[in-house]
């Protein structure tokens, strides 16, 4: 038995019994004389290396809220983390987490198990992930209920919608990223997961995977029961359309004498078309990539994405029609297309948003990430409304809005510019569906008032900033040590700018708030938890004044830093980037921790 004593120099001795001396010296000779043993110890220790490794990479799995990772070969440069033995292992933590929070809540054991439904994407990894997933969850002695092809709204309504109500639900995904990738979200009846839960999780489930020495089963010990809920789920947002509308003439079909393109981007958004907006009397006709592809062939299902927008906008000039919808993979985010074939995603869909929301809540607050323009809070202010400026992600956007009703502050939207929107009407929700029902409730409103203009009018003088521009920043570091490397030099842009080392630029920040016109100051006892470090600045200078920003920002997707900036007059992004190449990236040698290529390719381009 070992006991430690300080000598003072603070170095740290062990005194070891009779004993341990003994068998201390029998094992040096037996390694001195026995190659064997010697063979022995060392492959002990590359398995326990080994090991450890693999559990690192379960660790580096969580994604902020969510989990994911690569689930299929076919990434240059990047291994298979995301596998059967993973997903098991954190669908069984995820099981006994919830059993233990229920208990918790309760008072008392769950009776008859804890339900959990699962739904997925279309991607071709789904099958086997599934299969590990539920023998997970078996493993928790959780009852499982299988939802096949769905979106992940519909997961977290599963959990509130009667008859179903189940205790929480998992969603398989990897949202827009690439066919190769996959990934998992949790809820709960009280909404999803927050970063320090999945943490838990997945620090439960590493621990698990060690335990069994990298060995799991995807055999499925209790069959899950198979759930229709995807039609249940149709049938509320169709109730919704009709109850909302009210349509004098035609109740149960409200959507008579409108076209509607709808891009499903070959995700899971196809039931929208045949389960909602066929059965309230719209016409269809020309929607695009409505069957589930696993490998998304025509595009990334993605509003963002150009493609797709391009496309949607194609086929609504094509065939007059009134709106065009666009899906990302698993429906939790939307774009729309007006009747003039005006893309309207970003800023535009949160002004939409917010006009159709402070229409029906006056005065209300707005909560966006911190990339959305200094035009988007006028509109905002214009229309009565407050503007909350907060930190980037969606998680970090909806759980701020949720904090502000808390606090007494009314708050019915909360919206990112990737177009992850929640309304305080739906549960928090971020449900790229329901924000589209919105949107399509105002469009008809609009029609049965006499009106032809369409929903694009209410965003007509919305402006646009000049320029807008992101960038990215790899860190050149081995995956363990990017997250770190990538703190430091977010730190260290914010030390120069706070110290006026870079002339005209101001930190933009406050606690966790950012600081703008109508921006709510976070003055909470409790700030949220940090998932990913971001600093905002402002951008002045004598000859224009205060015109633009610039905003630098840890991926919690890869190891990268996004670089965002906004102008009001030309060349001003190219100035920014300029300015941040000479007078931050080089000078505080952060060039040498990061990939600047594209930066300074950006910053010397020549029109």
């Amino acid at each position: 038995m070992a006991t430690a004593t300080t000598s003072c120099s603070t170095r740290t001795k062990f005194a070891f019994s009779g004993e341990t001396r003994r068998s201390v010296k029998k094992l040096n000779f037996l390694m001195s004389h026995s190659p064997l043993v010697r063979t022995l110890l060392v492959k002990s220790s590359k398995f326990e290396a080994l090991v450890d490794e693999e559990v690192e990479k379960i660790r580096r799995l969580q994604n902020g809220s969510d989990v994911r990772g690569v689930a299929l070969e076919g990434e240059k440069g990047r291994e298979v983390y995301l596998t059967p033995n993973a997903v098991e292992s954190i669908a069984e933590s995820f099981g006994e987490w919830l059993t233990d929070k229920l208990e918790v809540e309760n008072g008392r054991t769950v009776e008859g198990g804890v339900k959990v439904s699962v739904g997925r994407d279309p991607r071709i990894s789904g099958a086997s992930l599934s299969a590990a997933l539920f023998s997970g969850l078996s493993r928790a002695d959780c009852i499982a209920f299988d939802m096949g092809l769905a979106t992940t709204p519909a997961c977290f309504m599963s959990t509130v919608l009667a008859p179903f109500q189940y205790d929480g639900s998992i969603m398989l995904t990897a949202s827009h990223l690439p066919y190769t990738r996959n990934g998992l979200k949790f809820f709960t009846r009280r909404g999803g997961l927050t970063s320090p839960e999945v943490e838990v999780i997945c620090d439960r489930a590493a621990r698990k995977y060690a335990n069994q020495q990298a060995r799991a089963s995807t055999s499925i010990p209790a069959r899950p029961s198979r759930v229709d809920f995807m039609s249940a789920y149709s049938q509320h947002l169709r109730n919704i359309i009709k109850q909302r509308v009210n349509h004098p003439l035609h109740y149960d079909t409200p959507l008579e004498g409108f076209q509607i393109i709808v891009n499903a981007g070959n995700g899971s958004g196809g039931f929208f078309t045949k389960d909602v907006l066929d059965k309230l009397g719209a016409n269809t006709i020309g929607s695009l990539h409505l069957d589930p592809d696993g490998m998304f062939p025509n595009h990334i299902p993605n509003p963002e994405d150009k493609t797709a927008m391009a496309l949607t906008r194609a086929a609504v000039l094509e065939n007059s029609a009134d709106l065009g919808i666009v899906f990302d993979t698993d429906v939790d985010r939307s774009g729309v297309v007006d009747s003039q074939g005006n893309p309207i995603n970003g800023d535009k869909l949160i002004a939409l948003m917010s006009a159709i929301v402070l229409q029906e809540h006056p005065g209300s607050t707005i909560v966006t990430d911190a990339r959305t323009s200094m035009a988007l809070t006028r509109f905002i202010t214009d229309r009565g409304g407050h503007h909350c400026l907060y930190r980037v992600g969606y998680r970090n956007v909806i759980d701020k809005g949720v904090q502000l009703n808390k606090d007494g502050v009314e708050t019915h939207l909360m919206m990112e510019t990737s177009g992850h929107g929640a309304l305080k009407e739906n549960y928090f929700l971020d449900d790229g569906a329901y924000m589209v029902v919105k949107i399509i409730i105002e469009m008809v409103r609009m029609k049965l008032s006499g009106s032809n203009e369409g929903i694009g009018s209410l965003i007509k003088d919305l402006e646009e900033p000049v320029e807008s521009v992101e960038l990215r920043m790899n860190v050149v570091s081995q995956p363990r040590h990017a997250k770190a490397k990538a703190i430091e030099a977010i730190e260290a842009f914010r030390a120069f700018v706070q110290e006026g080392k870079i002339e005209g630029w101001e930190l933009d920040s406050c606690g966790d708030c950012w600081v703008s016109d109508g921006c709510l100051v976070d003055l909470i006892d409790s700030p949220a938890p940090v998932d990913a470090h971001m600093y905002r600045a402002k951008v002045s200078d004598a000859k224009h004044g205060e015109h633009g920003w610039i905003h630098l920002r840890q991926s919690i997707h890869n190891p990268n830093i996004a670089v965002n900036m906004q102008s009001l007059v030309p060349g001003g992004c190219q100035s920014m980037a300029r300015v941040l190449v000479d007078k931050f990236l080089v000078t505080s040698g952060m060039n040498k921790v990061l990939d600047i290529s594209q930066i300074r390719s950006y910053a010397e381009w020549q029109q």
